[in-house]
Order: structure tokens, then C-alpha cells, then sequence
């Protein structure tokens, strides 16, 4: 178990160096579109704010590939974050390193907050440069790490941080684990598996694992092709990776041999290459027809297994979500998510951006904010952000 922040003693006046993740969308003027990962970081925030600790906060925005980036600064981040948190004292500094920085965190107050420029606008970052690690490391007594999202990246501002300072986790890293240790551990029966997207080639660990541990699994998206064309079945002109069918029969013929359901596509929302303003639902894709979403039937099907299940987890859309012609799929998935009685668990980018779309957020159990994290951590392998943290002493 490892040490989280309740564990932590005598946290007035020290500098707590927390990283969060703040990697939200920000639209044309700058503005935050979806603020679900900074309302989910204020608890620990708080926390640590209430206990008279001076929290400096690290996190990264987009891919600015080492590069400054004005439309990737956390400006608009902090000023979501100050809404947030009404009765303390958020500031912002448009560093992320230097004097400049150093000044402001000696001047800081025990409970205040100062949110840092974006830790990927130096190249070092991303590349655990330990020299850099360092020069985080100096702004603070104590490290915790809250970024589920990108424990699974070995970067200075998690891995390197934790490997100089005192550290534990905070209540959102906490949280994630723990809801999903539970999936697998100790999930209500039967469990059932929504699995969607479009690459088979990203989700063949956690299907291989869910063979083991679910009761039954539903496969939609555009890697639902590549399976039936695996048993087969006519796909038409879909989307399908071939690298990648032996894995899905193995998958498949693991299922059988374990007598776990596997339910694929019965009818799908289509067009013709040959006249793609039209579209259409057919139980049968030939010729130059291409899916594009799952049909009425299938998603009824996969429904019917929510509405029955224990528990469930679901990551990956059902479709082309982009485009409203191929988002029915996903969006009747998320209401069926939102109405059962079984324990709910959603999990990657996509996924989650369309819950929290149909305002659906608050009628599920838990929601994931780390789309590859979350699934590395449920494929068995190790998050390096996590792994260095302190054990809990016993």
C-alpha cells in the first residue's frame, strides 16, 4: 500500500510540490471547455491547503514538444481553479523553474497555492532529464503525486521528483486505484466488458485479460470489424487491421474455450462508398459498404447485458462519435451506463469526454481520468510514477 497524503504529519509551512493533471481543453479564445480533472484535484488541494502547507503545483497541458506555447499555457487552468477553491489564495506564475519562481514561492503564506507554467515547455521533461528533476525537486519539502493520468510515463515531474523528495499520492491517485483494483479483484457478478475504438492493436492486453476476469464482453467501434473478419463474417470495406487477426481469433477462441460470451456488431450505421451522403442500417456489410457505428439491434443487445450486469466497465466509443450521423451508438451506451443498477466504471479520453457530453458524470460510479494509465495499470503491468512511490509504514 503505498503512503498517501493522510500519512503525512506536520504539513504547516512546509512546501508540498504536487502534481496534478490539469491537461484540459481549451477552446479558440482559451478558455476551459471541460473542467472535470480540476474539480476532481481540489480535495487533495484543499487538503493539503487547510493543513497550512504551501502548495506549489506542477502540471502539463497538451504536447508542446519542449517548445513555449501560448495556447498551451495553464493560465486558463488556474483562473478555473481559483473558481474552485473561492476561500484560498490561487496564484499563478508563468514559469516553471528560475528566480522568478523562487521569489514567489519565499513569498508564498502557509495554505497558499501557486500553480506553475507548463512543466512540458521544457524538453527535459518528458525525457526524466534527472538534472531538471532536480531543479523541481529544490521548490519543495515534500512531493505528492495526483497525475493518475500519466503515471504510466516515466517523466521528471513524477518519476524523477519522487526518486529526490519524501513523497506520497493524493486522494484522486488513490481513488483511481483503488476503484480500479476493485474491477478485477473484487467485481460484482456478472461483469461485463464494453470495449470499443478503433485500434485492436491498443486494446489486446486488456482483452486478453478481461477473458480471464469477465463474465461477459462487448465489442463495438471499429475494432469490432477486425474481429468479425477474424470469425469470417463480411465486413465490407470497414476498417480493419490485419496485423492484428490472429490476435483477435486467439481472443476469440480463448472466450469459447472459457466459456465467456463474446458479443460482436449484429447490425450496423453505414454508408456506400459509392454514395456516401446516404446512410443506413443493414445486418450485412458487403461490397463497398463501410460501418461507421453500431445499429438499434446491437445496441440493444449490448444494453440489455448493462441493464443485467454486477458490474461494468466500458472504454472505447461505439463509433465515429465525431460526427452526429455515427454517435447514436455511444450515446445510448452512456444513458444505459447512467440507469443501471450495477457498479459503473468508465475509463479512457474519448469515453469519458462523451459522458461527461450527455451530462452523465454524476450517475456514474467512478470515471477514470487516465485513459492509457488506467489501461496499463488493469493489463497487470506497472505504473513507474506509482511503483517509486513510499510504501505505507505499517
Amino acid at each position: 500500500m503505498k503512503r498517501t497524503i493522510t500519512d503525512l504529519v506536520k504539513l504547516k509551512g512546509k512546501r508540498v510540490l504536487l502534481r496534478v493533471d490539469f491537461n484540459v481543453p481549451l477552446d479558440d479564445a482559451g478558455k476551459v471547455m471541460d473542467d472535470t480533472r480540476i474539480v476532481k484535484e481540489v480535495p487533495t488541494i484543499k487538503y493539503l491547503s487547510d493543513k497550512g502547507a504551501k502548495v506549489i503545483i506542477l502540471s502539463h497541458l497538451g504536447r508542446p514538444n519542449g517548445e513555449y506555447d501560448v495556447r498551451k499555457s495553464l493560465w486558463p487552468a488556474a483562473l478555473e481553479l481559483a473558481k474552485n477553491l473561492p476561500k484560498c489564495n490561487v496564484s499563478f506564475c508563468n514559469k516553471v523553474i528560475g528566480k522568478e519562481v523562487d521569489d514567489r514561492i519565499a513569498a508564498m503564506k502557509d495554505g497558499d497555492i501557486l500553480l506553475l507554467e507548463n512543466v512540458r515547455f521544457h524538453k527535459e521533461e518528458e525525457e526524466c532529464d534527472m538534472k531538471f528533476a532536480r531543479k523541481l525537486a529544490r521548490m519543495g519539502d515534500i512531493f505528492v503525486d495526483d497525475a493518475f493520468a500519466v503515471a504510466h510515463r516515466q517523466h521528471a515531474s513524477n518519476f524523477g521528483v519522487a526518486r529526490i523528495l519524501p513523497n506520497a499520492i493524493g486522494f484522486l491517485m488513490e481513488k483511481e486505484l483503488t476503484s480500479l483494483a476493485q474491477i478485477f479483484e473484487a467485481p460484482k457478478r456478472p461483469l461485463v466488458a464494453i470495449v470499443g475504438g478503433a485500434k485492436v492493436e491498443s486494446k489486446v492486453k486488456i482483452l486478453d485479460k478481461f477473458v480471464d476476469k469477465a463474465d461477459v464482453i462487448c465489442i463495438g467501434g471499429a475494432m469490432a470489424y477486425t474481429f468479425m473478419k477474424a470469425l469470417g463474417k463480411p465486413v465490407g470495406m470497414s476498417l480493419v487491421f490485419d496485423d492484428n487477426l490472429d490476435e483477435a481469433k486467439d481472443i476469440l477462441l480463448r472466450a469459447h474455450a472459457a466459456g465467456k460470451r463474446v458479443l460482436l456488431p449484429v447490425d450496423h450505421v453505414c454508408i456506400r462508398k459509392s454514395a456516401p451522403s446516404r446512410v443506413f442500417v443493414t445486418s450485412n456489410l458487403t461490397g463497398d459498404m463501410v460501418g461507421y457505428d453500431i445499429g438499434p439491434k446491437t445496441i440493444k443487445m449490448f444494453t440489455d447485458e448493462i441493464k443485467s450486469a454486477g458490474e461494468v466497465f466500458w472504454n472505447g466509443t461505439m463509433g465515429l462519435y465525431e460526427l452526429d450521423a455515427y454517435r447514436q451508438g455511444t450515446h445510448e451506451i452512456a444513458l444505459a451506463m447512467a440507469s443501471t443498477k450495477a457498479h459503473t466504471s468508465v475509463g479512457g479520453g474519448d469515453t469519458v469526454a462523451m459522458i461527461n457530453l450527455y451530462r452523465l458524470g454524476n450517475k456514474i460510479n467512478y470515471i477514470s481520468t487516465g485513459g492509457g494509465a488506467a489501461l496499463q495499470y488493469l493489463e497487470g503491468g506497472s505504473l513507474p510514477a506509482v511503483e517509486v512511490i513510499q510504501e505505507k509504514i505499517k
